[in-house]
């Protein structure tokens, strides 16, 4: 009798803050897609997206939001790779740290709309299935990609942006139950987002 492949969750994204949004989209992944288990992976350099906040920082706030869910892990796997970014080189990095898992990519389906722009795109179809997370009623349009590579996944909590609660941080507004408790005392504790530093 073989035993039953792993199926773990990638959620990669800058996290420049990890939110609600984040948390309840990998929660409602594991469970509606059957995860064994979620890895959150911070952004190292992002190819698309300048300036963020020090990979440490993003990686230390990531580590607090998802620290209460077993479910749940962080990997430094992009942070400690050098040079920018690209999805393409998470994928093979984890494929390679877990070969008895099949990889199941959890993005934004703006990101996901985008994808026939990311690097090595032909080679990308085999090292993962892909979900685009999206808020109820939103019309998205999937792009061409093999059949059964791209699902899509509605998630209530997705009004939330990183981008909204940096500008309520700069601005000193709260931004209690946005984010977790803990997110909120490592902003405010290293004045994140102020004067866009």
């Amino acid at each position: 009798m073989t035993a039953k492949r792993l199926r773990v969750g990638v959620m990669g994204g800058t996290f420049d803050p990890i939110h609600h949004g984040h948390l309840v989209a990998a929660s409602e992944a594991a469970s509606t897609l059957g995860l064994d288990e979620v890895i959150f992976v911070p952004t190292g350099q992002p190819w698309h997206k300048k300036p963020v906040s020090s990979a440490e920082h993003r990686y230390l706030m990531t580590v607090i939001a998802t620290a209460a869910n077993p479910q749940f892990n962080v990997s430094r796997i992009d942070i400690d790779r050098p040079g920018t970014t690209y999805t393409i080189d998470t994928l093979r990095d984890l494929a390679s740290q877990y070969p008895d898992a099949d990889l199941v990519f959890i993005s934004g389906a703006d990101a996901i709309a985008q994808i026939l722009a990311w690097k090595e795109i032909d080679q990308i179809w085999s090292l993962a299935e892909f979900i685009a997370v999206s808020r109820p009623g939103h019309v998205l349009e999937l792009p061409e990609a093999p059949e059964g590579t791209i699902s899509v996944l509605e998630v209530p909590a997705l009004s939330i942006s990183s981008t909204n609660i940096r500008s309520r941080a700069e601005e000193d507004k709260p931004i209690w139950y946005l984010v977790p408790d803990g997110v909120v005392q490592y902003i405010a504790k290293h004045q994140l987002y102020r004067g866009n530093k």
